[in-house]
């Protein structure tokens, strides 16, 4: 009875984190008003946050080799660097775009405002910026409730249930921090 109280506070926190984590995101990418508080390093953050994802990516593949040659210790281990990366990388996200506007792809100028001759200069570059990006962040989201719960089986050695849940959660997350650098290339020159 108390092994299942102690799980049910675990499913309770991962539902929390689940919710409050894409709304805490999307509270700051829509909100007109920034913080502030980081300073000028927070430009910094963008280019280390590529970084973890470039990083994060790398340690989701070598964690998926490990465990189809059955080495076991060092898939856990290359999936918790993936997991510590990803908390930073969401960490360092959720800073810098608490204090600093968003950066507008194609704007050349960076006045924050895309005009008819930047539009023009990206062409239909902007479109696939836009449909990657939109793909990433709807996925980095709905990953979420997996990875954390693909970590609790694990944790909680519960292996069934992680096996079955990592089979749609690997190739999701792998896309999210792919996608991830991509988007980050493609919008790097503009910060």
């Amino acid at each position: 009875m108390e092994l299942k109280k102690k799980e049910n506070k675990y499913l309770g926190l991962i539902a929390v984190l689940s919710v409050a984590i894409p709304v805490v995101v999307a509270i700051l990418l829509f909100s007109p008003t920034k913080f502030g508080v980081a300073g000028e390093w927070v430009k910094f953050i963008p280019h280390l946050n590529g970084v973890l994802n470039t990083a994060t990516s790398l340690a989701l593949i070598t964690g998926f080799i490990f465990i189809k040659n059955k080495n076991v210790e060092m898939h856990r281990l290359c999936m918790t660097v993936a997991f510590i990366f990803g908390a930073i990388f969401l960490v360092g996200y959720v800073i810098y775009h608490s204090s600093a506007p968003s950066t507008v792809f194609g704007d050349l100028n960076g006045d924050g405002v895309l005009s008819e001759a930047e539009k023009a200069a990206v062409g239909g570059l902007r479109v696939v910026y836009l449909v990657l990006l939109i793909t990433h962040i709807i996925l980095a989201a709905v990953v979420v409730p997996f990875v954390l719960l693909a970590f609790y089986f694990a944790l909680s050695n519960k292996i069934v249930k992680h096996k079955k849940i990592v089979k749609f959660t690997l190739p999701i997350w792998l896309f999210v921090s792919v996608s991830g650098v991509i988007v980050y290339l493609m919008i790097k020159p503009y910060y």
